[in-house]
């Protein structure tokens, strides 16, 4: 008797359902969460009991800024045109054109502004840190670190961890001021107003607790970036194929992140 070819079922394997790998997913996500958590403890303890690198830091608020500022640019601009080109009509109906300045620049300030940039430097500054800490890795440079007896916590870390914490803020104030031009350049399609007069009705509805729960929150964006990506290129896998991986992994983990920080801080400032 000839044998029976083995079934199609049993030569390969079944791919996980949908659920299961929403559950795998979210396992993992979570479980990177804490991890950098507790990251976090361990770069704050160096910050307090170590010697810290002013100059490294000031070199990091360099490469991020010069990174940053010209996607920041072309994006803030676009940003104050579409919400000004898709707000006008409906306002034109009901006569409140005059009120489309300050609407627009509430939004950008309050919310656009600094989620936009928070998720584009998630994508330009943090996979930047987890390729290149992630090659660092591959390399062994920092194992040699560590052998010779320097802390490359201290040194490689909390310079970035730092210099995103201090540069998001800045970018995201000067993206709210590049949106809110392209805001004037999007009235001046159809209608004819000065620079003046526009940006007297855009301030003239904005108030400081608009601007400082964002500035504040920017701050915790930095922070989120800064520290997913240096985790994840510092516990890069060996294999030059991790490099990819942790940009990749830091990029995806950062910006689901800054999504929840956003959320906390929206919820905690609707209570003020």
């Amino acid at each position: 008797m000839p044998k029976k070819l083995p079934q199609a079922d049993n030569m390969f394997l079944k791919p996980p359902s949908f659920i299961t790998s929403l559950k795998e997913k979210g396992e993992s996500f979570f479980i990177d969460t804490a991890n950098v958590v507790e990251y976090l403890k361990i770069v704050l303890r160096n910050f307090i009991t170590k010697k810290f690198e002013f100059q490294e830091f000031l070199k990091q608020c360099y490469h991020i800024g010069n990174k940053s500022v010209g996607l920041i640019s072309i994006t803030g601009i676009i940003v104050g045109l579409v919400l000004t080109i898709q707000s006008r009509p409906p306002l034109v109906e009901f006569g409140a054109v005059a009120i489309l300045p300050g609407m627009v620049a509430i939004s950008i300030i309050r919310e656009m502004g600094p989620v936009i940039t928070a998720l584009i430097c998630a994508g330009k500054i943090g996979s930047s840190m987890g390729a290149e800490l992630g090659s660092m890795r591959v390399t062994e440079q920092i194992d040699a670190m560590e052998v010779s007896n320097t802390n490359p916590i201290n040194f490689l870390i909390i310079p970035r961890v730092l210099a995103a914490t201090v540069m998001i803020p800045i970018l995201t104030l000067y993206a709210d001021a590049i949106g809110i031009f392209g805001s004037w350049l999007g009235i001046n399609i159809k209608d004819t107003v000065s620079l003046n007069l526009f940006l007297n009705q855009a301030f003239a509805n904005v108030d400081f607790i608009d601007i400082i729960p964002a500035v504040i929150k920017s701050f915790f964006f930095g922070a989120v970036i800064g520290l997913v990506g240096c985790y994840k290129g510092y516990h890069a896998g060996r294999g030059t194929e991790s490099v990819g991986i942790a940009a990749n992994s830091a990029v995806v983990t950062a910006s689901l992140l800054l999504i929840i920080v956003d959320l906390i801080a929206v919820q905690i400032t609707d209570l003020l």
